[in-house]
């Protein structure tokens, strides 16, 4: 065993829409979160690996903390919120053009009640001048003034700027233990849930106003043969108004989200994908807790 070995768990929390999964997919190399420039994206807990020669950083992925008026919205937070009680570090991303807005304000106040050490990276820094990076520096570091706030790093996810500096500070900070994942591993999520959730991804890319907000994607099959995979799914809406939305005028964008969510699964399993989308009405399921916990959304557990 290598006693210099670093390893640990790192919540990555922030606003909606603040580039949370963007960060992680651009600390992997890989696309493993979905992202969209629309908020509240991220709906689950996403587990990301980063290996490095003596490290293993585990990256938590979490829905954007905002002012929750729904159960599901209620259900996204506390999703976030309950990351962070079992990491070692806390990783806090902020919008530099939203940084006074009340969802960070709400981040702020979470974390200023934890005891663990906190990194807040600035994002999006390649949309503001330099000059503005100074006086938002400095009004976090009064905020954060009784919190344990390790550093501050200003970064783009985006660009990737800073964004190795930011993973050397996370490493350094981490506590000496041994691999948590086997070395090849980048996620501990299931392949039929990511192909749920790139589908996903395309419903919240390709539609507008609510009908992305209202839907909800289940794998009804996944086989893989040698030569093709075949998947089966439900994109389940909340009115008959939406469902003609999703299919569109002569069935145009359910074959647009087909094929555009189709070439991304086939980059992920390796192998040709026949890609089967089906579109249910589920009445207002947003506000079903059954229907939560069928969706994935919705836990007993605390």
């Amino acid at each position: 065993m290598n006693n210099n070995f670093k390893s640990g768990f790192i919540a990555i929390i922030g606003s909606p829409n603040a580039g949370k999964s963007t960060l992680l997919n651009q600390m992997l190399g890989e696309k493993i979160s979905i992202t969209s420039s629309k908020p509240q994206t991220t709906r689950n807990r996403i587990l990301g690996i980063l290996q490095r020669e003596s490290s293993q950083l585990v990256f938590i992925d979490t829905p954007g903390i905002f002012k929750a008026d729904s159960i599901l919205n209620n259900t996204l937070v506390d999703t976030a919120v309950s990351a962070i009680k079992d990491v070692d570090l806390i990783l806090v991303i902020s919008d530099v053009l939203k940084h006074e807005s009340f969802s960070e304000q709400i981040v702020t106040n979470i974390i200023l009640k934890e005891k663990k050490k906190i990194f807040l990276a600035l994002n999006k820094i390649d949309l503001i001048e330099k000059s503005l990076l100074l006086p938002i520096i400095d009004a976090w570091s009064k905020k954060c003034s009784s919190a344990e706030l390790t550093e501050i790093i200003p970064i783009s996810a985006k660009n990737g700027t800073q964004v190795e500096k930011l993973i050397l500070s996370l490493e350094k900070a981490l506590p000496y233990g041994p691999q948590l994942f086997p070395e090849d591993a980048i996620t501990d999520m299931p392949m039929r849930f990511i192909a749920s959730e790139i589908i996903r991804e395309k419903v919240f890319i390709l539609t507008g106003q609510e009908v992305p907000y209202a839907t909800a994607v289940t794998i009804d099959t996944f086989s893989e043969g040698e030569n093709l995979c075949r998947i089966s799914a439900s994109i389940h809406v909340e009115r008959d108004s939406q469902k003609g939305i999703i299919i569109g005028n002569q069935g145009k964008m359910i074959k647009k989200i087909g094929e555009t969510a189709r070439k991304e699964i086939e980059k992920m399993v390796g192998t040709k994908v026949f890609l089967e989308l089906f579109v249910r009405v589920k009445k207002n399921w947003r506000k079903d807790v059954r229907a939560l916990k069928e969706f994935g959304y919705f836990s007993d557990k605390k």
